[in-house]
């Protein structure tokens, strides 16, 4: 349902998303009081204080279709006896509230410990011997699909802009000239650690099915490979445990320098979206434009 359509554009900052998650609690029936803000990147994520419940507000109308997928996938995983986030099934999902995608999710009581990066390997693995159903089968993996439209909006210099423009017109040349050896399955699409959750039963949950879509395994594997390879956020034996239990290293592929430039591009700009919300932010972004614009230079970018 829509109410309100407002111009998707708007700036998406905390004072914003908080008018879209009074009107859609109204909506859903659900009291927004004592709700907290725990994050702000690509969505905003709400947790309430009266309703084990955690809201998620999507930047604008052009993310409807992919609130919409999400829904599905988390019924799918459902359905498959995954252990993954689930959405709260007794409401109309998602919602349109302001321009601004709305779901509901039930909350996740985490436990006292954070997933491993070998319990990750093993959840990707398990998740890409799965078959989608008919229907569900969804886009191609596309590393370009939000980057213009960051790039065109993020409230970054000019000079930093034109850069960017140009570096992603030159990774879609390399993009097309990319050569893969692996079936299609199911992918995640934006598989770190973060998005993995273990409960207060030690259950570890996936979580975040924004980017998921039906394509080769190793857009998921070149995320924690990029982590660990050029930027060193992982130790050697976090990411032998990866390996290990996944039983590849997207390292050892002719195509890993390719998916490097690109989740390294993505990163960036994600990053700029809210350089404006704090200093950290800001510096952070600033540390990463400087080393896209040297490729030589050893990376020094802080895990977000």
């Amino acid at each position: 349902m829509a109410v309100d359509a407002a111009r998707s554009d708007e700036r998406f900052a905390s004072s914003t998303v908080s008018r879209v998650l009074v009107a859609a609690c109204r909506v859903a029936g659900l009291s927004d009081k004592g709700a907290e803000l725990i994050r702000l990147g690509e969505n905003a994520l709400f947790r309430l204080a009266e309703a084990p419940v955690i809201v998620r507000v999507a930047r604008g109308r052009e993310w409807l279709s992919t609130a919409q997928k999400e829904v599905a996938v988390a019924r799918w995983l459902a359905g498959e006896g995954v252990s993954a986030a689930r959405i709260v099934e007794d409401l109309e999902q998602p919602l349109l509230i302001d321009g601004h995608p709305v779901t509901f999710w039930h909350r996740i009581v985490e436990g006292d410990r954070k997933a491993s990066y070998g319990e990750l390997g093993a959840v990707l693995r398990d998740l890409h011997s799965l078959t989608l159903p008919a229907g569900l089968e969804g886009p191609r993996f596309d590393p370009f699909d939000k980057q213009e439209r960051r790039i065109d909006r993020a409230p970054i210099p000019e000079d930093d802009r034109m850069f960017l423009r140009k570096r992603w017109r030159e990774l879609q040349d390399r993009y097309v000239e990319l050569r893969f050896e692996t079936p299609k399955g199911p992918v995640h699409g934006d598989a770190h650690v973060q998005n993995l959750m273990v409960d207060d039963r030690g259950q570890v949950v996936l979580i975040d099915f924004e980017a998921f879509c039906y394509d080769h395994p190793e857009w998921d594997l070149m995320v924690t490979a990029v982590e660990h390879h050029s930027l060193g956020w992982q130790s050697d034996e976090q990411y032998a445990d990866f390996v290990r239990a996944y039983g590849r290293d997207l390292y050892d592929w002719p195509g890993y320098e390719t998916l490097r430039g690109l989740q390294e591009f993505g990163m960036t700009t994600w990053l700029m979206q809210n350089i404006r919300e704090d200093e950290k932010t800001a510096a952070e972004y600033r540390r990463r434009i400087a080393a896209l614009r040297d490729d030589a230079a050893p990376r020094d970018w802080r895990p977000w």
